[in-house]
């Protein structure tokens, strides 16, 4: 598996794979990977001749009283993890590559970064448009796969791609789920044992109201 930390010789890396005329698959994550992600990089095999996984902790989505600086990360299991999921690819900038000094340009997200997560998290889709659409330039994918746990980010994404004409077609993978059913997510960890536990009950009363409309209710 080939590792590339700097902009630019991902950039030519790239170059390199359209001039051989390989398609290229691209995952963004966080990093601190876990089966949701590894289901991502899956898909990307089945659909390109190259799997590129990015590792980014995108200091741009983050707030000024968010998780940047405690957001888990093990960059020694996320190696042994890509590589044996049959990455081709780690592309793992630091925040200076990506944000050089005097960076000042942002991708601004409309109505659909305004509700849900957008809501509570101002500016955090505009980070998350900025990173992704940079990344798409950087590493030019034919393809990029996200994860429907993160649903209003993959349709923010969808239209942002859309809007922009960038010639990537995005693929949206399931959700993948511990066996009481809560979604999988780097965070987790970062739950105590009664968190956890009132976690699960999400997905749990999502089902309940599934059921309850299908067997007709509609108070």
């Amino acid at each position: 598996m080939q590792i590339i930390h700097s902009v630019q010789e991902m950039i030519e890396q790239a170059r390199r794979w359209r001039n051989e005329r390989r398609s290229v698959a691209l995952v963004p994550t966080m990093g601190f990977l876990h089966e949701g992600h590894l289901s991502l990089a899956r898909l990307a095999r089945e659909e390109a001749g190259v799997v590129v996984m990015s590792i980014f902790v995108n200091p741009a989505q983050f707030g000024p009283h968010e998780d940047f600086a405690s957001y888990p990360r093990d960059w020694e299991r996320d190696l042994r993890l890509a590589e044996n999921c049959g990455v081709d690819c780690l592309f793992a900038p630091c925040a200076a590559e990506m944000y050089p000094e005097g960076y000042g340009t942002f991708v601004e997200v409309g109505e659909l970064g305004k509700y849900l997560c957008g809501a509570s998290r101002p500016g955090h889709f505009r980070g998350v448009a900025t990173v992704v659409c940079k990344l798409f330039n950087i590493v030019q994918p034919k393809i990029a796969v996200f994860g429907q746990k993160d649903g209003q980010q993959a349709a923010i994404l969808q239209k942002m791609t859309e809007d922009l004409n960038l010639p990537v077609i995005i693929r949206k993978a399931p959700i993948v789920r511990e066996a009481d059913g809560l979604a999988m997510s780097s965070r987790n960890i970062r739950l105590s044992a009664e968190e956890r536990r009132q976690a699960a009950c999400l997905f749990q009363a999502l089902l309940l109201g599934k059921r309850l409309i299908e067997a007709g209710e509609r108070d």
